[in-house]
């Protein structure tokens, strides 16, 4: 797939995405950009279900919104707040090094700097560059195994890992289209182009996608 071929198909997909929920971090930005809530937000969805992260950041921030008021929470008041995100005990561990981080390292404030968020623990390259893209408006390249997944199976890169796809992106993709490509793909992933058995037959860019490594669909 070429240039010309990635952006009919985000085209496609951006026409057809209104049927379907948005992420939990498209929807945190409806109420105003808040760096420090998608960075906390983020960091719950880590392998839990927008379902259980949206009402579990809701409940934690309504008893805190700021690194100090986090702080003020011991992490077994912030495990009961946040469960049952998955691995809750961590990241509760997790919430308070970052919170300690923000206060030591940047005056309170969230780093619009993709390698300084990266510099503090618990920070990975899809909550960096998802602060920086949804709380700054600032160019980056959020890849999680969705985008990882169908950037691969539409035939536009071809890597191993989601860091490897981001690096890909960034040397293809057109810069217009690069914060609104994890938006696009995780919903096109969760209710069409599933890790198993995606369903081809009811995906707007089956005539343009490769379908690589795709073997039973539906």
């Amino acid at each position: 797939m070429d240039d010309d071929g990635i952006k009919e198909v985000l085209r496609l997909i951006k026409e057809e995405q209104q049927k379907y929920r948005m992420p939990l971090i498209a929807d945190m930005i409806q109420s105003g950009k808040d760096p420090f809530r998608i960075l906390i937000g983020t960091i719950l969805s880590l392998r839990t279900k927008d379902e259980v992260t949206g009402p579990a950041t809701d409940r934690l921030f309504e008893h805190a919104n700021t690194p100090e008021g986090m702080l003020a929470l011991d992490t077994d008041k912030i495990e009961k707040l946040i469960y049952p995100v998955g691995f809750y005990k961590r990241k509760a561990g997790t919430i308070h090094t970052i919170c300690r981080d923000l206060i030591n390292r940047f005056d309170d404030k969230v780093p619009d700097d993709l390698d300084e968020l990266l510099s503090m623990k618990g920070v990975g390259r899809k909550t960096a560059n998802l602060v920086i893209t949804m709380g700054y408006d600032i160019p980056g390249i959020c890849v999680d195994t969705h985008v990882h997944r169908i950037s691969n199976r539409f035939g536009y890169v071809k890597t191993r890992t989601p860091d490897d796809t981001e690096m890909a992106l960034r040397k293809k993709l057109p810069p217009e289209h690069w914060i609104e490509i994890n938006d696009l793909l995780v919903v096109w992933g969760q209710n069409v182009c599933k890790p198993i058995s995606p369903i081809c037959s009811q995906c707007v860019v089956n005539g343009i996608c490769e379908r690589v490594d795709v073997g039973k669909s539906r």
